[in-house]
């Protein structure tokens, strides 16, 4: 579901009290309104009617009666929720999955602090529901679901591995003929009563015409050709051209038609194409000798289909093998709270979950059943990255966990140093022990600042000595990484012998240990005063330039800007 802040919801209430808990929701979301009319029902049925989704501060018994009758597909109605007159709970009533009232009731109920309501199957054991994977889903989902809730065998079968989030054990391909079935396939199957198919974007159409070719000329043919071969429409991609197409209504619109996006490219790069059936008289026309294969097969593939032509139209069809996901996320220092909800988001649509055994202890009730679970212990960074990247290169949906920022001397580099252009990467931003420090501290940041690692294990200690006298001689406020351990126990007191060389003795620094977590530690002191033996491998050491100060026990760094009122 796309974010409340972004959708149209209607609001309706009835009471004074429902009014105020309605302008909560709209002072907070852009395009919420409050909807108005001679009653309550006339406001909830227009609401119905004009809005992606409804919130109701109305009975649950009187909002079921007046929309009764307006039902139709729950996956296209708009979700529903409804909140109690006190504002204590939000009910998801309507379109749990498909309306996105799960997730609004949760929105609804962060604004209003009141409790949702879910009683969704799949949401309330905590499985996903076969309608939230992102793919359409046909045939027997209500009994495939019911299956996989009540821990029936449930047999996967799939084309290929794709990148699903985890799924239950008794969800597996070993399991009995005779069991329930779930399909990951663009095949058409026939249907059997005990069938799911999950359709995988797999297929890619490419598209050639005449200018002004109409419509549903494209769009016919598409269909039968993609009829003939046994393929499903659901699984299309996109619909792909050669870049003079981009702007032919036929095609733009048999995309929109289709509901994927249309992706042109340059005919030079068509030309490089090896395909089956070159012609020199479209070359002549278009500067490439084929646009609908090419453009079906520019990304690679198998071309499950030449193209085929109408009069002023031709398509050719291409299946694409699936990409692996890897998701680098950042857990931030170690309190939930602090923890991003795209990060948790990520944890829950991953299959495989690699990291730091400490770090991965901290997120497993995070984890959907079946999430297989890859951790290992200190020193084994190498070894993540790799297992990460050789998981999501088999195709799976992956989830390569550190604390803090990833990207922050963290996993990110050494996984994407190996991971290459077969498998899709998303970043996952999280806050830093840094930044945790720093607020903790203050506002050290306030004017430029620089992150140093005081570990040697892997630089060379000439190096990392270069580096501090360089940020000394910038004066550059600095956040120093790995401090101090039992084995590496002078590094610290060498660089702040370097920072005091170049800095008031009084300049202040602080320490902090286990920020945000269980045994939290702030020690403020100075470059003349500070002891080193206060800090271990659990600590950020930030020194501040000449021009941080202590205000209020608190070290700040001026921004050392002239303010024009």
């Amino acid at each position: 579901m796309t974010s409340p802040a972004t959708r149209r919801v209607g609001l309706v209430a009835a009471t004074a009290a429902g009014h105020r808990h309605a302008r909560v929701l709209a002072d907070a979301w852009p395009h919420a309104r409050l909807v108005d009319a001679d009653s309550a029902a006339d406001a909830l049925r227009t609401a119905w009617a004009e809005c992606d989704a409804v919130v109701a501060f109305l009975a649950t018994g009187a909002v079921v009666r007046i929309l009764a009758p307006l039902l139709g597909d729950k996956r296209t109605d708009p979700g529903v929720v409804v909140v109690d007159e006190a504002a204590r709970h939000a009910v998801a009533l309507l379109g749990g999955h498909g309306g996105g009232a799960n997730a609004l009731a949760a929105e609804v109920a962060v604004l209003l602090d009141a409790r949702p309501v879910v009683t969704t199957a799949t949401d309330a054991v905590d499985l996903p529901g076969l309608d939230t994977l992102g793919w359409p889903v046909e045939g027997a989902v209500a009994a495939v679901s019911r299956a996989i809730l009540d821990g029936a065998p449930v047999r996967l079968v799939a084309d290929a591995t794709w990148p699903l989030p985890a799924l239950p054990p008794n969800v597996r391909a070993d399991a009995p003929g005779d069991a329930h079935r779930l399909l990951v396939t663009d095949r058409v199957v026939p249907p059997d009563g005990r069938t799911a198919v999950l359709r995988p974007p797999s297929l890619v159409a490419g598209v050639g015409s005449s200018r002004g070719v109409a419509t549903a000329e494209v769009t016919d043919l598409l269909r039968r050709t993609l009829a003939a071969a046994g393929l499903s429409p659901a699984s299309l991609r996109c619909l792909a051209s050669v870049d003079l197409k981009a702007d032919e209504a036929g095609i733009v619109a048999s995309a929109e038609a289709f509901g994927v996006p249309l992706v042109t490219r340059p005919a030079a790069q068509l030309a490089a194409v090896d395909v089956p059936h070159p012609s020199e008289v479209v070359r002549a026309a278009v500067g490439t000798p084929s646009v609908a294969e090419a453009a079906a097969l520019a990304d690679g593939g198998t071309l499950l289909v030449p193209k085929t032509a109408s009069a002023m139209a031709t398509v050719a069809v291409a299946r694409h093998a699936p990409r692996g996901r890897l998701a680098v996320v950042g857990l931030g220092p170690g309190a939930a709270d602090l923890r991003t909800p795209r990060a948790v988001a990520e944890l829950r649509r991953a299959a495989v979950v690699v990291g730091l055994d400490q770090y991965v202890d901290q997120i497993r009730d995070l984890l959907r059943p079946g999430t297989r679970v890859l951790a290992s212990g200190l020193g084994a960074e190498e070894e993540r990255a790799r297992a990460a990247v050789a998981e999501a290169t088999a195709g799976h949906a992956v989830a390569l966990v550190g604390s803090g920022d990833a990207g922050v001397y963290a996993m990110a580099s050494p996984a994407l140093e190996y991971a290459d252009d077969r498998i899709d990467v998303v970043g996952v931003p999280g806050i830093t022990a840094g930044l945790a420090a720093s607020a903790l501290l203050g506002a050290p940041l306030g004017h430029d600042h620089v992150y140093l690692s005081l570990s040697d294990l892997h630089t060379p200690w000439e190096a990392i000595a270069r580096r501090i006298t360089a940020a000394a001689e910038a004066d550059l406020v600095a956040l120093l990484y790995n401090p101090r351990s039992r084995a590496r126990d002078w590094q610290l007191d060498a660089a702040l012998k370097t920072f005091a060389a170049h800095r008031p003795p009084d300049t202040p620094v602080g320490a902090v240990r286990n920020a945000s977590r269980d045994g939290e530690r702030v020690h403020l002191a100075t470059l003349a005063t500070f002891d080193p033996a206060v800090v271990d491998m659990y600590s950020v050491v930030v020194v501040g330039s000449s021009q941080t100060r202590m205000v209020g026990g608190r070290m700040v760094t001026p921004r050392g800007y002239r303010w024009r009122s």
